[in-house]
């Protein structure tokens, strides 16, 4: 006679499935779900919190309103905390909104007395356009018309139109000086003042640009993983209308208390869960951003570039490209930096490392090597910085945070090229080679080329690794 082994199984699935489903009461599955969707929140929101937290710097810390500059009247040092930004030019940095305002005008001063490269941007940091040398003016000068969402009227002549998809963005322009000496600096700074930045309806009559100066203040915007972030994101939700591209997070928010035209405002436990979930998301972009160093610029090579084409690509079209949307890598990149060009390596290009020669992680109590060969393709200059791993600002109360091919006193070798050295404390005779890291910390270096030129990219010139030294 054949047993039949089918209705003690049945039995058997039943009680698992009856024991999970206790366990999946209503409470719970809620805490689940705004714990699951807080965590995707934060990734796919990076830029545009990103973006808030500088503007919210510019309000809170350097008092500077919508449609003003914040500028550095000197190359900035450590209190400007912003994700890896450049200590070898001067910022200025408008911050725009056309809400009331209607088009904004920002006018770039032509290439003579100085030079401007930069991008105009959205609040999500995609690109409008590029301006300066390498952008649409190409150093002549012009007049860039920023458009707010749903204004397609013809640019009056004279102007170029930027449509833009959201009321508030701005523009990274940074006013690169012929050398480091004080007198080129303040050149630099004055050709810089020449931007302008008014309403269109006052063309005809201008009034003056406000601009203010940030360069005595700590101007953080570094990431806050814990409530912050959420706050962030809920006022980009509230400013600004939402994209087609992005409609399918309206509900996703929604659950974690986050909706257009109602305040936020978590109880208790779900501030807990959005907290959690924050640092859960930290720890992922943390794992993701180490993961990426896997692919190198050189064979063989600890040199990578920083987010990846597709990114790149579709931050400068709006993610036209059907199939691409490439949120994830998104996150990871603006986790550590800010601004996207329109035209990949037309003014500047990086290589970021986390690692030396022999993949070890770089860190501050240690002491390290970078020997930049002679002949480096660039037009402008080249700057090797130095940022905390733990928020990728610079590192607080270092004495510099770089050395560049304009730096007073970099010494090079015989054969041209230069030895630029980190550590806690400078090697003997070498200080002015030398960038200062914290003991207590992990440090990465971001190498820039400013002026790119084809042998980068050809990689017939290559950039050696870091190296430890005793």
């Amino acid at each position: 006679m054949k047993r039949c082994f089918l209705i003690p199984l049945v039995l058997s699935w039943s009680v698992a499935f009856a024991q999970a489903d206790a366990s999946f009461t209503p409470a719970r599955l809620q805490e689940r779900s705004i714990q699951r969707r807080a965590v995707e929140a934060v990734i796919w929101g990076m830029p545009a919190v990103n973006y808030d937290l500088m503007q919210q710097a510019a309000l809170r810390q350097a008092k500077a309103g919508f449609n003003q500059v914040v500028y550095w009247s000197r190359l900035p040092d450590w209190k400007i905390q912003t994700l890896t930004p450049n200590p070898d030019a001067i910022y200025f940095t408008p911050f725009i909104d056309t809400r009331e305002a209607g088009p904004m005008v920002l006018e770039v001063p032509p290439a003579d007395e100085g030079s401007i490269t930069g991008t105009v941007m959205d609040v999500w940091q995609s690109a409008l356009e590029d301006v300066g040398t390498a952008g649409v003016d190409q150093g002549k000068g012009g007049k860039y018309l920023i458009l707010p969402p749903g204004d397609h009227e013809p640019a009056p002549p004279g102007y170029i139109p930027l449509q833009s998809d959201t009321y508030r963005g701005y523009a990274l322009l940074r006013s690169i000086p012929k050398s480091g000496s004080a007198a080129d600096v303040a050149r630099a700074v004055a050709y810089g003042k020449r931007v302008r930045l008014y309403p269109l309806s006052q063309a005809a009559d201008p009034p003056a640009t406000r601009f203010v100066d940030a360069a005595d203040i700590v101007y953080d915007s570094t990431i806050a993983y814990d409530l912050r972030f959420f706050e962030s994101l809920d006022r980009i939700v509230q400013a600004e209308p939402w994209l087609e591209r992005d409609k399918a997070m309206i509900d996703p928010l929604k659950s974690i208390g986050i909706e257009k035209g109602k305040p936020f405002n978590p109880d208790s436990r779900t501030q807990a869960l959005l907290k959690d979930a924050a640092s859960e998301a930290h720890a992922w972009l943390v794992a993701r951003y180490e993961a990426s160093f896997s692919s190198p610029f050189y064979e063989g090579g600890h040199w990578s570039l920083p987010g990846s084409r597709e990114l790149l690509e579709g931050q400068a079209s709006f993610f036209a490209k059907p199939g691409s949307y490439p949120t994830d890598v998104r996150g990871v990149t603006f986790t550590y930096a800010y601004f996207t060009p329109k035209r990949l390596g037309a003014g500047s290009s990086y290589l970021l490392a986390i690692s030396d020669r022999n993949g070890r992680l770089l860190e501050g109590r240690t002491h390290y090597r970078l020997t930049v060969p002679a002949n480096v393709p660039v037009r402008q200059y080249w700057s090797a910085t130095v940022y905390d791993r733990a928020t990728h600002a610079l590192i607080r109360e270092a004495r510099w945070p770089s050395r560049s091919s304009q730096a007073p006193g970099l010494q090079s070798n015989a054969d041209g090229s230069v030895d630029v050295y980190f550590g806690p404390e400078a090697p003997a005779g070498k200080a002015s080679n030398w960038i200062p890291t914290r003991a207590d910390g992990k440090f990465e270096v971001l190498f820039r080329f400013y002026g790119p030129e084809k042998p980068l990219f050809e990689k017939t010139w290559r950039l050696p690794d870091i190296e430890e030294i005793q």
